[in-house]
């Protein structure tokens, strides 16, 4: 599996530290050319339109709530732009309810809130697509909630020490997808989970492809890929490494856990490897299927321990 160069550029950039070029106006409405002074300005000054919201270079304490309109906030460089710490709404640094959201090159980190779900991104309604981006360091990278005829789409981002299910609050997880319409997610890497699921869903429909989950730094979690209702579609390509500290090691990939409300006949699993980290020695299975639903589990690359399926 290839993890292209945008998302190695991401990880080395964020290896350096940003710093505010010191422009008062950082943030640019790309249409008109105005600057502005905070995230939130800008946003608004798009309104119910479509524009692209510029960012220079810098770590910010900002965040932002997106009402309506199609908006895209896009980093002037890739990884060059980190989001550090603050929530709108005691929710995420980015709260979406417009019609479309495009979300590229950003940097999301040490997002907390009361309820123990803080986010880079809060998907309220809309479609939403993020490339280039990274979400560490905080309770949830990327949470949404349910717009059965909208899509969700990421490519090539990282998502990193997220999740936890701690403090007698329900679990948070690296990405939770409610039930949108449909999941694509291609060329990213999850990795050194703090808790829950690497990445859970509840779409009808996901393309999960060319990704990398590698569980290896990873405390107290659980599936790399729950698909908490069933769904449809396609899971390939995937490399998976399983850490030895885990709350769940019982499987890496879930269908219908909690209750089967999506057809799961038409979904195929192929030409993904599963294995555990050096020296580890268990027993696990590479899908748990909760359903009677006839999953296409095509060939897949299995260490020794881990079968291929088994009905629960």
């Amino acid at each position: 599996m290839r993890l292209l160069s945008t998302l190695l550029l991401v990880s080395a950039a964020i290896g350096a530290t940003a710093l505010a070029q010191g422009t008062a106006t950082p943030f640019v409405v790309a249409e008109s050319g105005r600057g502005f002074a905070s995230l939130g300005e800008a946003v608004r000054a798009i309104g119910n339109g479509r524009g692209t919201v510029l960012i220079a270079a810098g770590t910010y304490g900002q965040c932002a709530v997106q009402d309506g309109g199609d908006v895209t906030i896009r980093a002037q460089t890739a990884g060059s732009v980190i989001l550090n710490g603050v929530a709108c709404e005691g929710k995420a640094a980015l709260v979406l309810r417009g019609r479309s959201s495009v979300i590229d090159g950003i940097v999301f980190q040490n997002l907390r809130v009361p309820d123990g779900n803080g986010a880079g991104i809060r998907l309220e309604r809309g479609n939403l697509t993020v490339t280039n981006s990274l979400f560490r360091n905080s309770e949830e990278g990327i949470l949404t909630g349910d717009s059965p005829r909208e899509s969700v789409r990421i490519d090539k981002s990282t998502f990193r020490h997220l999740g936890r299910c701690d403090r007698d609050l329900a679990c948070a997880h690296g990405i939770y997808v409610g039930n949108y319409g449909s999941l694509t997610v291609t060329r990213s890497r999850f990795d050194q989970g703090d808790g829950g699921h690497y990445l859970k869903t509840r779409t009808s429909r996901v393309t999960i492809t060319d990704n990398s989950f590698d569980d290896s730094a990873g405390r107290l979690t659980n599936y790399m890929i729950d698909l908490s209702n069933g769904a449809g579609g396609l899971i390939s390509g995937n490399e998976m490494v399983q850490g030895r500290n885990k709350d769940n090691y019982s499987a890496f990939i879930t269908v219908a856990p909690e209750g089967r409300e999506h057809d799961s006949s038409g979904l195929s699993i192929v030409n993904n490897s599963a294995r555990f980290v050096p020296g580890l020695q268990r027993n696990s299975s590479f899908v748990a299927n909760f359903t009677d639903d006839a999953v296409q589990i095509g060939a897949n690359r299995l260490a020794p321990g881990i079968k291929t399926s088994d009905r629960r």
